[in-house]
C-alpha cells in the first residue's frame, strides 16, 4: 500500500464517521447539547470541516471550499469567514445550527478536495515542510496525520452525542 491509499483509506474512514453521527437527525437533535457547555454535533462536524477544509487547502496552497464553493454564506454564520472554531465559547457553539443536509453537503466537498489532493501525492511529498511556526517545522505527512486524529477525535464526540440524544429522545 502507498502512502496516499494509506491516507485516503484514513479520510474515508472519518467520511463514514461524519455520515453515521449527522444523517437522519433534526436541526434540533443536531444543536442539542450533553450539557449546557458541551458541543453540539452540528458544531462538531462544522469543526472538524473547517479544520480539515483549512489545513488541507494551507498545505496544498490552494483555496478553501468554504469560500470558494460559498459555503460561508451558506452557513451565514456569525463569526469572522476565517473562523475554524478553534477557541470557541459556549455562545459561539450554540450558534453553528444547520441541517444535516448542509453540514454533509460541506464535509462531501471538502472531502473529495482532499481525496483530489491524495491522489498525486507521492512518498517524497510527505517530507516537505508546510508550517514553519513549530519546533520541529511540520512537515505535509504530519499535518495531514494530525487532521486525520482530529477529524476521528471529533467524530467520535459526534457519535457520542448523537448515541445521549437520541436516547433522550431530544
Amino acid at each position: 500500500m502507498k502512502s496516499a491509499e494509506l491516507l485516503t483509506d484514513a479520510f474515508g474512514r472519518v467520511q463514514e464517521a461524519v455520515h453515521q453521527a449527522v444523517e437522519g437527525l433534526s436541526d434540533d437533535q443536531l444543536t442539542a447539547r450533553v450539557d449546557p457547555d458541551a458541543n453540539s454535533i452540528a458544531w462538531l462536524v462544522w469543526h472538524l470541516t473547517r479544520i480539515q477544509d483549512d489545513h488541507v487547502a494551507d498545505a496544498f496552497g490552494t483555496e478553501q471550499i468554504w469560500t470558494s464553493d460559498g459555503f460561508s454564506g451558506r452557513f451565514g454564520l456569525p463569526f469572522p469567514e476565517d473562523a475554524t472554531g478553534f477557541g470557541h465559547s459556549s455562545a459561539q457553539v450554540a450558534a453553528v445550527r444547520a441541517p444535516a443536509e448542509l453540514l454533509l453537503d460541506y464535509y462531501d466537498a471538502v472531502h473529495a478536495r482532499t481525496l483530489e489532493h491524495l491522489a498525486s501525492l507521492t512518498n517524497a511529498d510527505l517530507d516537505r515542510v508546510v508550517d514553519t511556526r513549530w519546533t520541529p517545522h511540520v512537515t505535509l505527512g504530519v499535518r495531514l496525520v494530525s487532521v486525520i486524529a482530529e477529524d476521528n477525535q471529533h467524530a467520535g464526540q459526534a457519535a457520542y452525542a448523537r448515541g445521549v440524544v437520541e436516547r433522550r429522545g431530544a
